[in-house]
């Protein structure tokens, strides 16, 4: 991870295709049509600088500021880290938005998972407290250092696709930014080890999970492996992230890890697979500047569409199909009244328009696919 601390303080962008000569650093314009000359982007020691190359105004329409809010944002998307997030000068909550709060429930509910799983859990103050804690390491640090690294080798996209947030619009230096990486990955590590120790364990298991993840999240949005390039590998290691590593830190700190587990929630993962496909639509346009091979960019939105909503259904489906097969028909029963709603779901927004109604489409339909999760975990606990 110490690669981190010799990021390059200039750069230049050589893969955008067009620009508008706009006085305003805070938006970004992208043509219909295209120019000789290619854009730079500086990074100066406190400030980010997007300068555009000149061309012909008139021949030039805006696409990436429709997503964005036009002084009108919500304050609330901004904590949340989500798109349609009001403009923010306060420090804290821009790094707030960085870590992406809203991307914490599925570790925090992951652990949940976890803690059900080992058939160890208690309802006494100090299990609760190890609970939280390891909800703590999951969430707010790891993801919080995931989201962030993430946003960081991501500047490039983003300036095409969302340029007003913090780090292409220049609202966060690349000091702070880095710094934030640091102090959440260290944080994260620093509790893992804290948890070993709390539950007793002669191997740091935690440790080993954290700093596992740690490395898969650097190499996910890192160069040169850079796995989210490749939408299949990409999308699987970060369904691993959200749905496996979690239970596992969970099962781990409460119970033993068997093998049986650890095949179950990578299947499990192929749903997350499903689950990180909706994020690459609104992605597209940045993705092909970049040559980002994400899956709605290889097989064309319609197709990519379908491979999405069957990852997330057939996954379910052949768990639903395990526990049946493992003599626990009423929790087999249970996961299949769970998958309907989404399926609903799916053919109500997600299937009409991905990119307009992600949003609603997730927050309708995951949290039938997590009450799953602790349907398939307590099944595996008896």
């Amino acid at each position: 991870m110490s690669s981190i601390l010799n990021t390059v303080f200039c750069s230049k962008l050589s893969r955008f295709h067009n620009w508008n000569n706009n006085k305003d650093a805070n938006r970004l314009r992208v043509p219909t049509h295209s120019v000789s000359t290619p854009p730079t982007l500086s990074l100066t020691r406190r400030r980010l600088t997007v300068r555009a190359a000149d061309t012909d105004t008139n021949e030039v329409k805006s696409k990436a500021p429709d997503k964005a809010p036009a002084g009108g944002g919500s304050s609330f998307n901004q904590l949340l880290g989500i798109k349609g997030a009001a403009q923010e000068t306060n420090k804290w909550k821009i790094r707030l938005q960085l870590t992406k709060p809203v991307t914490w429930p599925p570790l925090v509910w992951g652990v949940v998972c976890g803690a059900a799983a080992s058939g160890n859990f208690h309802w006494n103050l100090e299990d609760v407290a190890k609970s939280v804690l390891c909800m703590i390491m999951s969430g707010p640090c790891l993801t919080g250092y995931t989201q962030t690294l993430n946003d960081w080798y991501d500047r490039e996209i983003d300036a095409i696709n969302e340029p007003y947030r913090p780090i292409p619009s220049g609202a966060i230096s690349e000091n702070e930014v880095i710094s934030q990486i640091w102090l959440l990955l260290l944080g994260g590590l620093g509790i893992a080890g804290i948890l070993d120790v709390w539950a007793g364990h002669d191997t740091p298991t935690l440790f080993y999970l954290a700093l596992g993840g740690s490395l898969l999240s650097y190499i996910y949005s890192a160069p040169p492996l850079k796995l989210k390039q490749n939408g299949w590998i990409g999308n699987f290691a970060l369904g691993a992230s959200y749905i496996s590593l979690p239970w596992w830190a969970g099962q781990a700190l409460f119970g033993t890890l068997t093998p049986d587990i650890i095949v179950l929630t990578l299947l499990y993962s192929i749903a997350g697979l499903g689950i990180a496909i909706v994020n690459d639509f609104k992605s597209i346009e940045g993705d092909k500047a970049l040559g980002l091979q994400s899956l709605p960019v290889a097989f064309g939105a319609e197709t990519a569409k379908w491979i999405c909503v069957g990852a997330i259904d057939i996954t379910q489906l052949s768990v639903a199909g395990y526990l049946l097969g493992a003599g626990k028909p009423y929790y087999a029963l249970a996961l299949v009244a769970l998958i309907v709603p989404q399926v609903v779901f799916q053919f109500q927004y997600f299937l009409k328009d991905p990119v307009k109604y992600d949003v609603k489409y997730q927050a309708s339909a995951q949290p039938f696919l997590v009450l799953g999760l602790l349907v398939t975990a307590l099944a595996t606990s008896h």
